[in-house]
């Protein structure tokens, strides 16, 4: 048990170690200045459900149920039931309105022995706005919405692995057509799809201990580029956000009544990173342009950090020789590490009826700041589960403080495939 313990605690402090500043290069996250990656439609990357939501956002490797559309189509293929449905409701930035919310439906069921069908439909309400002028009249009131739609597949390639794949319709109208400097605009339209991966080991052991080991591999929302106009046809539009996830979870059965899962999960925006530019000139002081495709700009978002440029007394960057700017040695790697961020959550299941859960989630400060903790409950009644979380954010400021997470799960057919992992 002392074994199984140092292993929580490793997952936790393994993943604050990994955002931490790097001493070995000398630079720290003061050395680096604010460079948020912005996309669009965010709404597609807020996690919907309760129970991820409440362990840090840690959902890649998390044993499968009716929300694993979208976090690991791939996973299905190892859900205990056969089929189930669930609805999942989150009242959005409480701390700075009353009227935004996210609503969630999915469902995914069984086609054979090897096969799995899912779908989900996000809905997201921005609340009433007021539109102006620029000189403040009104214009007229509007509720801007954006909605997606998801299909998704998984085939079990052996015993032990599965692979997924969705594909995704998203619609975001954040204007109603509005004419914004004489510029009519338009609702934004992508297509994507999700890939994803598992290995699902579930005879697998630490120390003494027996349990379930998964990982998990997902690409998210790789889909063209979104635009809000028709004017400027050679302008980029906007990436989506198009990220990787990797996880690990173990789930330790400790005994007939009593299991503890452990999840890990590392998350990075596949999208370019803003380059730095001279505001006196306008020159590229250091990185790369985003006006890419999808695919370049995917690998770019590997390498493109642009570090710390160093600047004299004056606060104006310093230039080589050779015309090129000096950059903070090791800040464009420090940067890059910087950008992927960390989620960790622990699950523990009283005789398959209760659930207590808690997680932390870890964002530079330089890339967005969003770090907070997660606690959350589940029940479950037969065929009905029930999971609530709560969001308490590091800084009280922060408008995501005091989220809450509520999702509703009804399994209609039970376990009947060999390979089903217990339930989670």
């Amino acid at each position: 048990m002392r074994k199984l313990f140092l292993v929580a605690g490793l997952l936790f402090i393994g993943g604050s170690l990994f955002a931490q500043p790097n001493s070995g290069s000398g630079v720290t996250d003061d050395d680096l200045q604010l460079n948020t990656i912005t996309t669009a439609v965010p709404f597609v990357s807020i996690t919907p459900d309760s129970r991820a939501g409440a362990m840090g956002d840690a959902g890649t490797a998390l044993s499968a149920n009716s929300n694993s559309v979208y976090w690991n189509t791939a996973m299905l293929n190892f859900a205990e039931d056969e089929s189930e449905v669930s609805v999942s409701y989150t009242p959005w930035l409480r701390q700075l309105t009353n009227d935004i919310h996210l609503s969630y439906v999915s469902a995914y069921g069984r086609i054979g022995e090897k096969h799995m069908i899912t779908g989900a439909l996000r809905f997201f309400s921005l609340g009433e706005i007021t539109f102006t002028d620029n000189s403040g009249n009104f214009i007229r009131d509007d509720k801007p919405s954006e909605y997606e739609i998801v299909g998704g597949y998984a085939f079990q390639t052996s015993r032990r692995t599965s692979v997924g794949i969705n594909g995704k319709f998203i619609y975001s109208n954040l204007t109603g057509g509005l004419i914004v400097a004489g510029v009519e605009t338009k609702p934004g339209i992508a297509g994507a799809a999700d890939i994803s991966f598992v290995f699902h080991n579930d005879e697998a052991k630490i120390g003494g201990t027996k349990g379930t080991y998964t990982f998990g591999v997902t690409l998210n929302n790789i889909g063209n580029k979104i635009k809000y106009s028709d004017v400027g046809q050679n302008v980029p539009g906007d990436f989506l956000p198009m990220n990787l996830k990797i996880g690990n979870a173990f789930k330790a059965r400790l005994d007939k009544y009593n299991s503890l899962t452990f999840a890990v999960d590392l998350q990075k925006l596949l999208v370019p990173t803003p380059a730095i530019y001279n505001p006196n000139n306008g020159d590229l002081v250091s990185g790369r342009g985003n006006n890419v495709g999808v695919i370049a700009g995917m690998l770019q978002s590997f390498y493109d950090a642009p570090g710390k440029p160093e600047e004299d007394a004056n606060g104006d960057y310093i230039q080589n020789a050779d015309g090129t700017y000096r950059i903070v040695k090791g800040s464009k790697f420090k940067e890059e590490l910087s950008e992927i961020n960390i989620g960790t959550g622990l699950e523990y299941w009283y005789n398959n009826i209760l659930a207590l859960r808690t997680g932390f989630f870890y964002e530079s400060k330089n890339k967005g700041a969003r770090q907070y903790f997660n606690f959350g409950v589940g029940l479950k009644f037969n065929k009905l589960g029930i999971d609530i979380s709560y969001l308490a954010a590091l800084k009280r400021t922060n408008p995501l403080a005091n989220t809450l997470r509520f999702s509703l799960r009804y399994i209609f057919e039970g376990t009947s495939h060999p390979n089903a992992s217990s339930e989670e």
